[in-house]
């Protein structure tokens, strides 16, 4: 292969880059502007919320459960699910999940109660409410989940609100020194120890779980941010987890 050929291919080369990355710097510049114009006409959104969507020409707006799609020039708003008639997959649904994912995984160890098995396979992100009847089911069955291999991440979540018995309970298990034992026992209406503290993270619980979405519990968090709202059996949630 002669010089010239070299060359050419070096050119080429060259051109192909430097279209791609004027390519990338519209794209960045577009999506800019959208952000910007969306955060000028809602009150509530902001730039950060505005993402590059898997349809060309249209951008998401993800807070929390609301996704949403709006125009490159920001002119034409859509809500409701996108999908892909080829693969068969909800394109709308796979963000929330996304969400989902990365609302849980930002909550602090802190703040959630831990039932972990020796050996961890799955781990899951479960919003209880003490007085549930079938988040009591669940927790009565919380061996079965962690002989899968399933670690349970607990979120207190009274979702009667503050007013509710459930909520000074919560409350009174996050200020135990053994938070696992206390949730046990609240669950089968049986006293425990606790001591005063900063139970603001009760709030925040309740707040994300708003933010979420959800509109009952047990309300169980897949690792892919998947949602199942309700109980599923150690057996049942093992295979889902599985598939």
């Amino acid at each position: 292969m002669n010089s010239s050929i070299f060359r050419s291919i070096a050119v080429t080369t060259g051109l192909l880059l430097l279209a791609a990355s004027a390519f990338a710097a519209t794209q960045d510049d577009e999506l800019e502007a959208v952000r910007a114009k969306v955060s000028d006409m809602f009150e509530f959104i902001y730039p950060e919320h505005v993402h590059p969507s898997p349809i060309d020409g249209w951008y998401t707006i993800r807070k929390g459960s609301i996704i949403v799609y709006i125009s490159s020039d920001g002119r034409y708003l859509l809500q409701g699910d996108i999908i892909d008639l080829e693969t068969d997959v909800n394109l709308t649904e796979a963000i929330r999940n996304d969400t989902r994912r990365q609302l849980v995984a930002n909550v602090s160890d802190d703040h959630v109660i831990k039932f972990t098995p020796e050996h961890i396979k799955h781990s899951v992100t479960v919003f209880t409410d003490v007085d549930c009847a079938y988040c009591r089911r669940l927790h009565s069955q919380i061996d079965a989940y962690l002989a899968h291999g399933i670690e349970v991440r607990y979120m207190l979540y009274p979702r009667n609100g503050p007013a509710s018995r459930s909520w000074g309970i919560s409350e009174d298990i996050y200020c135990s020194s053994d938070r696992n034992k206390a949730l046990t026992a609240a669950k089968l209406d049986r006293s425990f120890q606790t001591v005063a503290c900063d139970t603001s993270v009760i709030q925040d619980t309740y707040a994300l779980g708003q933010e979420i979405g959800f509109s009952g519990t047990p309300a169980i968090i897949l690792e892919d941010g998947t949602l199942i709202g309700g109980y599923l059996p150690p057996d049942a949630l093992n295979e889902r987890l599985n598939d």
